[in-house]
């Protein structure tokens, strides 16, 4: 057996068991880390070598961008912004059938974009719409599945952590590029679920009694323009040039502070030093993933990993597209066990590589892994996005899958058109010139 080979099992074995018996994925990626490398080197050496790359994968200046971004969202989770985003989706929506679901849609797109959270905007929006909808008369399992089903939708518009990961992992691609492919499929996964609650909302009577004059629209749309304003800052400085992506996840936390402080006056001084160490905590989790995923992705280069799975994965086909679809048939499955962030960080040097030997664009495999990634937040049994929605929605796992079923097809043949045409993340990137 070949070093790659036998380094590649014992990662995935270690890796299996340890988190089959609950050991932190943090720890057991870098424990299977060390000790796929020793059938090549000392354990000393390995040890070193580990505790090196994991100082090294974490010194990087764009890596401050995730816990300024992080903070600005923890601060608008608190911040009194979802109301105002649920208040400018109501004017959107009208009186479509089912319109507070559409208002769900529309607000989890708008608040997930700002905060970065699919489990914030899942908590935030479930917890305000979804009284409202069973007071109108919505089956509660039909409430939860759309929140549930549409809160992942902020992670793939910008900007997005995830994003930052994957550009650290993936050798430097342009985060500003990776926010602007975002765009396009984050839209199209909520147009998706509108498209799903318009047939089921038709079919089962669910219509809006409540209407706004146009002087109240107009004051809902006023009171949500400086929340919007923060994405506008944000994403057109980076587009810009005005300031780098690390730069603009402060000029976030700014903005938001001072909008929540003294705009919306929602949170007072006294909160922030909670909303600190809350950060603080998400911040170290990740950035401590980050670093250990960097001696994987060492031990990988080294043994050649990469090459290996490449290899198996053309002697299968060599088609461009069963390839592709077998990518994501994996990368699906591995969602549904794994949180985004180590699955990004373990998954992207194994199959960047066999993509871009098909001549996939880096920007376009970040966008459709994410994609992929997204889709296991909100499946069992890791779903954390689900059991949010689950929880806010008061409803049972087994009742509201059966509602996200419907959306799950809608989702899939976006991924599909996500992954086999390359304009629909390449586009806005390309008219910015990034590709």
């Amino acid at each position: 057996m070949s070093i790659a080979a036998t380094s590649g099992l014992i990662i995935l074995v270690l890796l299996v068991v340890m988190l089959i018996a609950g050991v932190p994925i943090a720890v057991a990626l870098g424990i299977s880390s060390v000790c796929a490398i020793l059938p090549v080197m000392d354990i000393d050496v390995a040890v070193l070598t580990g505790s090196q790359r994991i100082f090294s994968g974490i010194s990087t200046f764009s890596l401050l961008a995730i816990p300024f971004f992080i903070l600005a969202g923890n601060i608008m989770n608190k911040g009194g912004i979802a109301v105002r985003l649920i208040n400018l989706a109501k004017v959107i929506t009208g009186r479509l059938p089912g319109a507070l679901a559409h208002t769900n849609v529309i607000a989890n797109m708008l608040f997930g974009a700002i905060s970065g959270s699919g489990t914030a905007a899942a908590s935030a929006m479930g917890s305000i719409i979804g009284p409202i909808e069973k007071e109108e008369g919505y089956d509660p399992n039909f409430s939860a599945a759309v929140n549930i089903a549409t809160a992942p939708t902020g992670l793939l518009i910008p900007p997005s952590n995830v994003m930052i990961t994957f550009s650290l992992v993936s050798g430097g691609t342009s985060v500003a590029a990776l926010f602007m492919a975002g765009y396009i499929p984050g839209i199209l996964w909520g147009l998706a679920c509108m498209a799903v609650i318009f047939f089921i909302a038709k079919k089962n009577g669910y219509r809006s009694e409540a209407t706004y004059s146009g002087k109240e629209k107009l004051k809902m749309v006023i009171e949500a323009i400086p929340a919007l304003l923060l994405i506008i800052i944000v994403i057109g400085g980076i587009i810009g040039g005005i300031f780098t992506a690390t730069e603009g996840s402060a000029v976030a936390v700014v903005y938001s502070l001072l909008l929540s402080l003294f705009g919306y006056k929602s949170i007072k001084l006294k909160e922030i030093p909670g909303i600190l160490k809350e950060s603080a905590e998400m911040t170290g989790i990740i950035i401590f993933l980050i670093g250990v995923s960097s001696i994987m992705s060492w031990v990988m280069a080294f043994t050649n990993i990469p090459t290996l799975v490449s290899n198996a994965l053309l002697a299968v086909s060599s088609n461009k597209y069963v390839i592709l679809f077998l990518i994501n048939i994996i990368l699906l499955i591995v969602g549904t066990f794994m949180d985004m962030t180590p699955a990004c960080l373990i998954f992207t040097p194994i199959f960047l590589p066999v993509c871009t030997a098909l001549g996939m664009n880096t920007i376009h495999f970040g966008i459709m892994l994410i994609f992929n990634l997204c889709i296991g937040t909100i499946t069992p049994p890791v779903g954390t996005t689900l059991f949010v929605g689950v929880k806010v929605g008061g409803v049972k796992i087994e009742t509201v899958f059966k509602q996200l079923l419907y959306y799950f097809a809608a989702i899939f043949i976006v991924l599909l058109l996500v992954t086999y045409v390359p304009k629909l993340s390449l586009f806005l990137p390309g008219l910015m010139g990034y590709v």
